[in-house]
C-alpha cells in the first residue's frame, strides 16, 4: 500500500501550506476526482422462464383481472367462514415465526441507514488528563540518600473529523445491496405470513371436516349399536347364530376406535392452529361447528407472467439477484485508489485556565490516497466471487419462478379431478346408502347372511368419509391455489426507500 504522507502544518503557515498542496498535480487529480463519482456494478438484466398461458388450464376456467377479489383485502375471506374471518388475522399478530421476520426488516433497514451513513464525514471528540512525573535518588556525604522527584498534570480537549468521499461507488452499491437486502426481508415476511395463514386456513378446514365426519361416524355407531341390538335379539329368539352378533360387535368396535382415533387426529390439528395464532393450546378456543363442504370459491388464476408480481418468493429471489449485482461493483472499486480525509484540531495545557488560550491551540488537515499494488490476485478473485455469486443469485431466481409456475399448473389440473372425483364420490356414497339399507331389510327377513349386512355397512362408512375428505381436498387445493397466486400481496408493497 502507498499512502500520501498526512498534512500537518502549523497554524502560522496553514493557509499558505495548503495552497501550495492544492497546486500539486497530486492535488489537482484528488479534486477532478472527487466529480467522477461512477457505480461500477453492471447494468444486467435478468429474463425470468415464463409464457403467456398455463398448460393444464380447464375449460372455462378464467384468467385474473385487477379488480379481482383475490387482489384485494384478506383472501380466507372468500370461504365465507365468519370463524375463519375472525381467526386467520390472530397469525400476522400473534406468530412467533412472522414476528422473527418482520424483527428481520427492522434490522435490515437499520442496516440500510448503516451503510448510507459511510456518505458523511466522521467528527469525534476527546478530552483528557495526564498526570506525569520524574524521580530519583542523589549521593550525599552522609549516611543517607536524599530523593528528589517533580510531577505534573497536562489537559487536552480536541476535535478530529475524517471522511472518505465515495470516488468509485463502493459505498453507494453497499447502500444499494443493503437496499435490495431489506426489501428481500420484506417479501420474506410476505412469505412468511402468507404461509403460516395458509396452514392456518388449512388446519381450519381439517377441523371442521374431522367435526363433520365425527358427526358422521357418530350417527354411524348409534345404527351399529341399533343392528347389533337386533342381532342379539335374534339370537336369544335362535334366529341368527352367535357369529352374527361377534360380527356386529366387530363392526361396532372398530367405528368406535375410527372414532376414537378421529378426535385424536382433531385435538393434534386445534394444537398445531394455537400454536400458529401464537397462543398455548390451552388459552386457544375453537368449539366444534358447523362446516360448508360445498364452499369451494373460484380462483382465477393470473398468467404466468403475473407470478412475477404477486409471488413474494420470487419478489425476494429477484432482490437477491440485485444484491449480487451490487456486490460486483463493491469488490470491483477495490481496483482503484482510495482518498481519505482527515482534520484535528485540539488545545494542550498544563492547567486548565491555559487549556483555552490561543497559544495552546493546534490543528492539522491532511490528506491520504492509498492504492494496492499488489495482492497476489486477491482482488480479481473478489469479483470472480461475486459474479459467480450473481450467476448463483440468477440461477435460483429462476427456479423459483419455474417452481411457482409448477405450483400453480397442478393446483389447475387438480382443480378438475377433484372436482370430477367429487361427483362420483357423491354417486357411490349414495349408492353405498341404498346398499346398507336394503342388506338390513333382507336380513331380518332371513334372505342374505349377517356377513353381507357387514359389508355393506363398511363400505357406506366408508363411502361417507372418502366424500368428506374429497370435499376437504377441494377446499384445501383452492387454499393452495392462493397460495401459489401469492394470496393479496403484491411488489408495489415494497418500501422504495
Amino acid at each position: 500500500m502507498t499512502a500520501l504522507p498526512l498534512i500537518q502544518p502549523q497554524p502560522a503557515r496553514a493557509r499558505a501550506s495548503l495552497a501550495r498542496s492544492a497546486r500539486t498535480p497530486f492535488a489537482l487529480a484528488a479534486l477532478l476526482a472527487l466529480g467522477a463519482c461512477t457505480s461500477l456494478a453492471p447494468n444486467q438484466k435478468v429474463d425470468a422462464p415464463t409464457s403467456d398461458k398455463y398448460l393444464e388450464t380447464p375449460p372455462g376456467w378464467m384468467t385474473a383481472a385487477p379488480a379481482d377479489t383475490l387482489a384485494r383485502g384478506p383472501w380466507w375471506t372468500l370461504f365465507k367462514d365468519p370463524v375463519l374471518d375472525q381467526l386467520a388475522p390472530q397469525v400476522q399478530v400473534s406468530n412467533q415465526n412472522v414476528a422473527a421476520a418482520a424483527a428481520a426488516v427492522e434490522e435490515s433497514w437499520a442496516a440500510v441507514r448503516e451503510q448510507r451513513a459511510a456518505f458523511f464525514p466522521t467528527l469525534s471528540a476527546d478530552v483528557g488528563v495526564t498526570r506525569s512525573g520524574v524521580g530519583g535518588k542523589n549521593s550525599s556525604s552522609s549516611s543517607a540518600a536524599t530523593t528528589t522527584s517533580s510531577s505534573g498534570n497536562r489537559y487536552s480537549a480536541g476535535l478530529s473529523a475524517s471522511w472518505a468521499p465515495d470516488l468509485w461507488g463502493s459505498i453507494a452499491n453497499s447502500v444499494s445491496a443493503a437496499k435490495a437486502t431489506a426489501q428481500a426481508s420484506e417479501a420474506d415476511l410476505a412469505n412468511a405470513t402468507l404461509s403460516a395463514q395458509t396452514t392456518f386456513a388449512t388446519d381450519y378446514l381439517s377441523v371442521r371436516e374431522a367435526d363433520a365426519e365425527t358427526a358422521i361416524l357418530q350417527a354411524t355407531i348409534v345404527g351399529y349399536e341399533r343392528s347389533l341390538k337386533i342381532t342379539q335379539n335374534r339370537y336369544a329368539a335362535a334366529i341368527a347364530a352367535k357369529s352374527d352378533v361377534l360380527q356386529a360387535e366387530t363392526t361396532l368396535a372398530n367405528a368406535r376406535a375410527s372414532l376414537a382415533a378421529l378426535v385424536q387426529q382433531r385435538k393434534q390439528l386445534f394444537h398445531a392452529m394455537a400454536v400458529l395464532a401464537g397462543q398455548p393450546p390451552a388459552t386457544f378456543s375453537l368449539p366444534q361447528g358447523d362446516w360448508d363442504s360445498s364452499s369451494v370459491p373460484a380462483i382465477p388464476a393470473a398468467v404466468p407472467s403475473e407470478l412475477l408480481q404477486r409471488r413474494p418468493d420470487i419478489a425476494a429471489a429477484e432482490r437477491r439477484v440485485a444484491v449480487a449485482n451490487a456486490q460486483i461493483g463493491v469488490a470491483r472499486a477495490a481496483y482503484f485508489p482510495s482518498l481519505a480525509l482527515t482534520g484535528d484540531a485540539g488545545q494542550s495545557a498544563s492547567s486548565l485556565s491555559r487549556l483555552f488560550n490561543v497559544s495552546s491551540f493546534a490543528w492539522s488537515l491532511g490528506a491520504s490516497l492509498a492504492e494496492t499494488l499488489f495482492d497476489g490476485g486477491a482482488r480479481t478473485a473478489r469479483v470472480d466471487e461475486a459474479r459467480a455469486n450473481w450467476k448463483e443469485a440468477v440461477a435460483n431466481y429462476r427456479q423459483t419462478v419455474l417452481t411457482a409456475i409448477q405450483g400453480v399448473e397442478d393446483q389447475l389440473s387438480n382443480a378438475s379431478a377433484l372436482e370430477e372425483q367429487q361427483t362420483q364420490l357423491r354417486d357411490a356414497s349414495q349408492a353405498a346408502d341404498q346398499t346398507e339399507q336394503i342388506m338390513q331389510n333382507q336380513y331380518q327377513q332371513g334372505l342374505v347372511a349377517y356377513t353381507d349386512v357387514v359389508t355393506a355397512q363398511g363400505s357406506a362408512l366408508a363411502a361417507r368419509r372418502a366424500l368428506m375428505q374429497m370435499s376437504l381436498s377441494r377446499q384445501t387445493a383452492a387454499l393452495q391455489m392462493i397460495a401459489d397466486l401469492g394470496g393479496g400481496w403484491s411488489t408495489q408493497k415494497l418500501t422504495n426507500d
